[in-house]
C-alpha cells in the first residue's frame, strides 16, 4: 500500500560544453556506450526506466539513437577492455551502472562524456572531488550507499529484538564496499552490534556463502551492489532458506527479502537520462552538479515475515511507505 512519492533528486544550472561537435544535431542518431559492471539479468526495470528516459526527452532507440551495452557480468576484470571497446567505437556519450564501471569509463576517456546512471559515493570512490562542480567529462546521480546500509542496520535490530550479530553482504572487488563497511561497522558499535563481512564475488559462491553466515550471524544486510541486484530474488530465497531476516534495497525486499530501506532505482535510471539530453544538447557535463538523492522510502514483506516466524512491530508497519501482505 503506496502511500507517498519517495524520491526527490537535486538538480542544477549548467553551461554550454565548449565543443560544438557535442551539440544535437537535426536528423543525427546518436551513438550511446553502456557500461555495465553487473549482468543483465535482474536489471530489466532499470534498462526499461533508461529506455522511458530517454523517449522522455525525444530519443527513440532505432530512430535517432542507438545504445551498444557491455557488460562484465560481475567479473569487474573486464571492464578495462569493455570501456576501451565503446570509446574505440566513437560513441557520443558513456552511461554507467555501478561505482566500479563508473571508475573504469572515467580512467578510459577524459574526453567522451560520461554519464553515471546512478553509483554511491562518488567522492569517496575518486570519480569526482566536487558534486556541485564535477569537472572533467563525467556526472550523474548519486544514492551515497554507505548511510544507507547504516540506517539498515538500525531498522534491522528493531526487526530482530536483540540482535547481536550481523552480517554484511557485500563484493570485495567493488570500490564503493569501503565506505559501506567503515559506515556499517560504526553503526554496529554504536548499537552493540558485531558485524561480519560475508563476502561474495559471484552467483555461484552465494549458496555456500549464506549457508556459512546461517551458523555465524543473525540477520544480513544486503547492500546495494550489481551482483546483488542483479540477484536479488535469489538472495531473497537463500536467506528464507537458512532462516536469516534481511534487508536490502526495494526491489530486494519485493523479491522475497524481510524488509526493503533506500530509493526507486528505476526512477533514478530514468531521471538520469535529462543528463544525456543536456550533453547531447550542448552542455558541459563538468558543470552539471550530481544529484543526490534525498528522500529514501521503507518497505516490510510480512509474508516474508511469517515465513521467519517473525512478528513485525506495529509501529514499523505504521512508518512504512509500503508493506506487502
Amino acid at each position: 500500500m503506496k502511500r507517498r512519492d519517495f524520491i526527490t533528486l537535486i538538480g542544477g544550472a549548467a553551461v554550454a560544453w565548449p565543443l560544438a561537435a557535442r551539440a544535437q544535431q537535426a536528423g543525427r542518431t546518436y551513438r550511446i556506450g553502456f557500461l555495465g559492471g553487473a549482468d543483465p539479468v535482474g536489471y530489466a526495470a532499470q534498462l526499461e526506466a533508461l529506455r522511458l528516459g530517454l523517449q522522455d526527452h525525444g530519443y527513440v532507440v532505432g530512430k535517432n539513437v542507438e545504445i551498444e551495452y557491455r557488460w562484465a557480468e560481475g567479473r569487474y576484470e573486464a571492464l578495462p577492455a569493455l570501456a576501451a571497446e565503446l570509446v574505440a567505437r566513437k560513441v557520443d556519450i558513456i552511461i554507467t551502472q555501478g561505482t566500479p564501471a563508473a571508475v573504469v569509463a572515467k580512467q578510459a576517456t577524459s574526453t567522451v562524456p560520461i554519464v553515471m546512471a546512478v553509483v554511491g559515493n562518488p567522492i569517496e570512490s575518486g570519480i569526482v572531488t566536487s558534486l556541485a562542480r564535477p569537472g572533467g567529462n563525467i556526472t550523474g546521480s548519486s544514492v551515497f550507499t554507505a548511510e544507507l546500509n547504516g540506517k539498515r542496520l538500525e531498522l534491522m535490530q528493531t526487526l530482530r529484538p536483540g540482535l547481536a550479530r550481523a552480517g554484511a553482504l557485500v563484493h570485495p572487488d567493488n570500490a564503493a564496499m569501503a565506505e559501506v563497511l567503515r559506515t556499517t561497522e560504526e553503526t554496529a558499535r554504536a548499537l552493540n552490534i558485531t558485524l561480519q563481512r560475508v563476502e561474495v564475488r559471484a552467483l555461484e559462491e552465494l549458496d555456500a556463502a549464506l549457508a556459512v553466515a546461517k551458523s555465524q550471524v543473525e540477520a544480513l544486510i544486503v547492500v546495494d551492489e550489481g551482483l546483488f541486484v542483479a540477484n536479488a530474488g535469489r538472495i531473497a530465497q537463500l536467506a528464507i532458506k537458512n532462516g536469516l531476516p534481511s534487508i536490502g534495497f526495494r526491489g530486494y525486499c519485493e523479491a522475497g527479502g524481510l524488509a526493503g530501506y533506500g530509493v526507486d532505482f528505476p526512477h533514478i535510471w530514468r531521471r538520469s537520462m535529462a543528463f544525456v539530453d543536456k550533453i547531447l544538447k550542448g552542455v558541459n557535463p563538468a558543470d552539471l552538479p550530481i544529484e543526490q538523492a534525498t528522500r529514501f522510502e521503507l518497505m516490510i514483506n510480512l509474508k516474508t515475515a511469517r515465513a521467519l516466524g517473525l512478528e513485525v512491530p506495529p509501529t514499523l508497519i505504521a512508518r512504512a511507505d509500503e508493506v506487502i501482505e
